[in-house]
């Protein structure tokens, strides 16, 4: 899997090209909400905030504050702070946050940049407070068929099956002092239209893309844009698992 190195070009190219729509998110939220029985004033710490685009979601949604972490520079310089959403400089293996200071933890699409999930999952314990739960949004080895660059791009798959598999993560989260409370795959409308996801595709903001040679690339590419000429009006929706443990 090719790795993406966040300068300011790059981080500017994956919030356009990566970030989903809001009313992409319906299912994502209903979901969120009765998973990690979330309400105003609580705390979540948002683990790999990318550009931020969940941790706004989050603050929206539920009124509650959040403690955006990240270690690339050039994403966290993209992160909107205001007064309910902080950002801090930092990686999951060795958060610099107290103990006990976060109701909730999100970990969307980061299981797979992890150096230590082990150390991860011991730090995710420490400063969550009891009954915090952990919400994980990943793909997951042998259970990615209908996200939509495994779709059109068939070949990313390979990918996918170097991540770490859901028993793996749950092994790892049961070290540290939680059990897996639920698992289940939902809907998310990456753009209106198959047309207008293939011109929002940036393959250098993407490490799934980026690992394909230049023949695969464009083969994938070719399929998807035939689907949108058949189907002009079918939305771009992909799949991904939540993940909660508690």
């Amino acid at each position: 899997m090719a790795a993406i190195r966040y300068d300011a070009a790059a981080a500017e190219a994956y919030r356009r090209a990566r970030e989903i729509p809001r009313d992409g998110l319906t299912a994502w939220r209903a979901a969120i909400g009765a998973s990690a029985r979330l309400a105003p004033g609580m705390t979540v710490l948002d683990v790999g905030a990318g550009t931020g685009a969940f941790a706004t979601a989050f603050r929206d949604w539920y009124g509650v504050r959040v403690l955006a972490v990240e270690p690339a520079d050039a994403m966290r310089a993209l992160v909107p702070a205001d007064d309910r959403i902080e950002v801090v400089a930092g990686r999951a293996e060795s958060l610099p946050l107290p103990d006990g200071c976060a109701d909730a933890a999100w970990l969307g699409s980061v299981l797979h940049h992890l150096a230590d999930l082990d150390a991860a999952a011991h730090e995710l314990r420490r400063v969550l407070r009891p009954g915090g739960r952990v919400l994980v949004r990943n793909a997951f080895p042998g259970r990615c068929s209908r996200d939509l660059r495994v779709r059109f791009f068939p070949e990313t798959a390979a990918g996918i099956d170097d991540y770490p598999g859901v028993e793996r993560v749950c092994a790892a989260f049961a070290a540290a002092g939680f059990t897996r409370l639920s698992l289940e795959s939902l809907p998310q409308q990456n753009a209106p239209t198959l047309a207008e996801f293939a011109d929002r595709i940036r393959r250098d903001a993407d490490s799934k893309l980026a690992s394909l040679g230049d023949a695969r690339f464009e083969a994938g590419m070719a399929r998807l844009r035939s689907a949108a000429a058949a189907d002009p009006a079918a939305p771009a929706t992909s799949w991904m698992d939540l993940l909660v443990l508690g």
